[in-house]
């Protein structure tokens, strides 16, 4: 997640929890553009060589909140827990590719393009970015929509 646009740049969903599910999420991000830096908690799929080393190779700043300290992290458990809370804790799944389909639509489509954000002006967090981005432009230069928050 964008900190700043609350845009989700990637997301992945495996059954089980590893440094591979965590770097198909971040190459999936690093296609929508790269962040100066990337937090995390010290989950060991994010302390995994692999991963790290991803980061390195992008020189991209790595913070990780202190152990045992989820507070530090607050942006990614606020963002998990509104998955769970208005995606699956109201849904049935078929099976596990039902479940990622239908997770990846509300990310996709209905977090990114319908859920307002108090934070961000009651704005959507592609509605935010389009208009930051709209603002803060050079006069002469026309706006890049390979920037924008993309699905």
């Amino acid at each position: 997640m964008d900190i700043f646009t609350r845009c989700i740049r990637g997301w992945s969903l495996s059954k089980t929890i590893d440094h591979y599910l965590a770097k198909a999420a971040l190459q999936m991000a690093l296609g929508k553009g790269k962040p100066e830096i990337h937090h995390s908690d010290q989950g060991v799929q994010y302390a995994a060589q692999e991963y790290i080393k991803v980061l390195h190779n992008e020189n991209i700043s790595i913070s990780m909140s202190k152990a045992g300290s989820p507070q530090e992290n607050g942006y990614a458990e606020r963002v998990i827990r509104t998955i769970k809370e208005e995606e699956v804790y109201l849904s049935e799944y078929i099976d596990f590719q039902d479940a990622k389909q239908q997770i990846g639509y509300f990310i996709d489509r209905v977090y990114q393009y319908k859920r307002i954000h108090s934070s961000l002006g009651y704005l959507t967090p592609v509605e935010f970015e389009q208009d930051w981005w709209f603002n803060h432009r050079k006069e002469d230069s026309p706006l890049d929509s390979s920037i924008l928050c993309p699905v």
